[in-house]
Formats: structure tokens, sequence, C-alpha cells
């Protein structure tokens, strides 16, 4: 706009209400009066001070940066696919949720007919449990990938699990029948030459989709709370280990912290993983963070669902 006396009067204008519109928040029509001008009036100079970058309007989206965390973190860790929630409350309970929803929505989007869907136990799997729906894929199988008998009165929601996959899948998942850690390594070979172990154990490497989550070395994990390790062996997870995948416990590197304890333990080996059509890491909370980014690091799996806060950790990490 060339500056005339007259145009220079309005930006003066302009600027004036812009300040009361703006700054003080008077309204529109208050400021009508005040200046003794009409209200179309007002609007138009509201919108000349825009045209005239006098006033400009800028919108901070808190979920724009956030829009990009998928393809950062699948970039980062090599992914095919990061499945973020968004996080309606801070509560462990609400983050289990919003992943068990995700969870669920995005394993009916993926399998297909034929399939065979590796388990683990654990209150994510039973969040993603609750959530699914019924299938109309054909001849789908379902097989838990380490044991699934407790040590303990704690629930591992192994039954829950199997409920809701067999409900929506119309099958009937295959269960380990054992602990998923032994006392000592022979008595765990042992019970690997049954015949029956041995074609659940097949079945499992023979999955397209495998299906779990991590746990942590913090004392209210459950593989501690089941009784399965006393406190030396105990106190060495906690040391030496971030977290368990299949309940073989891994260092931040994704290695295994304890081969010992590994070769006492009843479980798809975790190399198996890297070779899944689908290999889905469903974990949430900022306490397994450590546990998540390890397991992605070593490679095991090739789809992420986390929620924000933790997404934005694992970014930086």
């Amino acid at each position: 706009m060339p500056l005339t006396s007259k145009n220079n009067a309005q930006l003066k204008t302009a600027v004036q209400v812009s300040r009361l519109y703006y700054i003080d928040k008077i309204s529109q029509t208050a400021i009508a009066k005040k200046l003794k001008l009409s209200r179309p009036t007002i609007s138009r100079l509201l919108q000349l001070a825009q045209d005239q970058q006098i006033v400009q309007i800028k919108i901070n989206n808190p979920f724009e940066e956030a829009s990009d965390l998928p393809n950062e973190l699948a970039s980062k860790y090599g992914l095919q696919k990061v499945l973020i929630a968004d996080q309606i409350g801070d509560s462990y309970a609400s983050i289990l949720d919003q992943i068990g929803q995700i969870g669920a929505q995005y394993l009916g989007q993926v399998v297909r007919d034929n399939d065979i869907i590796g388990l683990t136990w654990g209150t994510t799997m039973a969040s993603i449990a609750r959530y699914l729906q019924p299938s109309s894929h054909q001849n789908v199988q379902t097989v838990y990938l380490k044991g699934t008998v407790s040590n303990s009165t704690h629930n591992n929601y192994s039954s829950i699990i199997t409920q809701r996959f067999n409900s929506a899948f119309h099958t009937q998942t295959e269960i380990l029948p054992v602990p998923v850690i032994f006392d000592n390594q022979k008595t765990r070979d042992l019970v690997l030459q049954d015949q029956f172990i041995k074609r659940i154990i097949q079945k499992g490497k023979d999955a397209q989709i495998a299906l779990f989550t991590v746990g942590t070395t913090r004392p209210d994990a459950m593989l501690f709370q089941l009784g399965y390790f006393n406190q030396k062996q105990t106190a060495f997870l906690e040391e030496h280990a971030v977290g368990d995948i299949l309940s073989q416990f891994i260092d931040r590197d994704g290695q295994l912290a304890s081969p010992k304890i590994a070769q006492r333990t009843v479980s798809l080996s975790l190399d198996e993983l890297k070779h899944k059509r689908q290999s889905i890491l469903a974990a949430g909370g900022i306490e397994k963070v450590p546990a998540i980014h390890a397991a992605l690091v070593g490679g095991y799996a090739n789809v992420l669902i986390t929620d924000i806060r933790s997404a934005e950790k694992l970014l930086e990490m």
C-alpha cells in the first residue's frame, strides 16, 4: 500500500484497533463504540492490520511436531512402521488402554488368511486382547512363543489373552504348558525333548506375525514377581539388564545380559523375531523406554506401537 496521508492515518487506526482487540482483549463491538466507528469498519481495519503484517497470527500446534515422530523413529531404528498413541492422561493404565486399542486395530489390518500369530503374555498383551474384533480371515492360528505356566499366584494374564484371541480369530490357541524359566538347564533340555513341546515351538518359529512386549528390571517387574529368580539373580539382572523380551533379559545394546538364564528359558529365540513378516513390539510408559530402545537397537522388531512420551524419549536416546 503506497503511504499517503490518508493511508497513513488508516494504518495508525489499524494499529490502535489491533492493540485494543488483540492485547486489551476488547470486543469489536466495544471498540466500535469507543472509537465511534462502525462494526464492519473495525473488522476491515483488523484485516488490514494482517494484510500489512502489522499483526501476524501464529498457531503453535502441539501435535505438529508429534506428527513427525513416527517417521523419525522409523528412520532412526530402521522400522517398517511406528504407531503412536495420543496420550490422554499420564497414568500407566491410560497408556496401556490406548496401546491396546491401536495394537488390536493394527493386528486386524495386517493378519492374512492362513497366518500364524505368535503371542506372549502380560498386561500389555491383555490390553490388546481386550480390544480385538472378530476377524473374517480364514485358518488363522495362534500360538504362545514362551512358556505359560506361572510359578506363583501372580496373574500373567495368559488366560484372558487366550480366550480373546480364540474368539477373535475363531481358533484354539496353542499354549506352551510349561514354566517359562526352569531352575536349571538340564530340566529345561529334557522338557524340550518332548514331541508335543517341540511341535508348539516349531509353530512359533513358523509364525508370520509375532506380537510381543518388553519387561523392565524394576522391583515390580512381572518376571520378578512371578518368583523365577532368587535374590542374587534378581540383583544381577537389575545391574546388568534393562529389561526382557520373551522372558530373555537384554542389556542396553540389545544383547543377552545372561546367556545362562536364557539357557533355562523355554521361549522362541530372539533372533527368530528378526525374520517375521510382522514383528510387532507394543510397549509404553517411561519406565520401559530403556528396554524398548534396547529391543529396537537389537533389531528384534520391525513395527513399534508406543505412547507419545515414550516416543519422544526414544528419539532423544
